[in-house]
């Protein structure tokens, strides 16, 4: 079974079987308090599961905010590590990619808030042959406001949530193909607001 965690945007959970059927998913829209819930949504899912071994976690690696995309790596890296099993990182946009394909044809953006009257866009068009959404134009950040001038008439898919289901059908299918995504460097959106404090002012006597 494959374990997928994302906290790019709300929190979501999911695990899928070796053929990528959905054995349980949780999830939670609210874009604050993933350090609240995340715990519980691991639980609840491993408990809708039943018996199996999870044998790989889905990190979703952004974009998204510093403070919670974090959390998100960090319970899967977690996780990982206390069962001794890989983790596999998926940009975090390939999850709602696949999702649309079910339904779109040609290139289509997925957009998602990055707050600040920024969005963040990945340009994507269809599948390849592993199944995997084939990126046509690399995550971006882009005023809300230029967003569609940027995309010159490219449909734009709006996401407020992510399917968990399908960040782990992606990690699934990168893992048969022998396939990298990404590193293992989350895509922040923007450096964090709070920074170290510098070297103390000297003061004279």
């Amino acid at each position: 079974m494959i374990l997928a965690v994302d906290t790019s945007l709300g929190t979501a959970v999911a695990l899928i079987d070796a053929d990528g059927d959905l054995r349980a998913e949780a999830s939670a829209a609210d874009p604050l308090g993933h350090a609240e819930i995340i715990g519980d949504l691991l639980v609840e899912v491993l408990r809708q599961a039943g018996a199996g071994a999870v044998t790989h976690v889905v990190a979703g690696m952004g974009p998204g905010p510093f403070t919670g995309l974090r959390i998100g790596i960090a319970a899967a890296r977690a996780f990982a590590l206390g069962r001794d099993i890989p983790v596999i990182a998926v940009p975090s946009h390939f999850a709602a990619a696949l999702t649309a394909t079910e339904t779109e044809t040609g290139p289509f953006a997925v957009v998602t808030d990055a707050r600040r009257r920024e969005v963040a866009i990945t340009v994507f068009d269809g599948i390849d042959a592993d199944g995997i959404p084939h990126v046509v134009a690399e995550t971006v950040l882009v005023r809300a406001a230029d967003a569609d001038a940027h995309l010159d008439g490219i449909r734009r898919i709006d996401v407020g949530t992510l399917s968990a289901r399908d960040l782990a059908r992606v990690g699934a299918r990168a893992l048969a193909a022998g396939r990298v995504l990404t590193d293992d460097e989350p895509l922040y959106l923007r450096n964090p607001d709070v920074t170290l404090p510098g070297a103390p002012k000297k003061v004279g006597t």
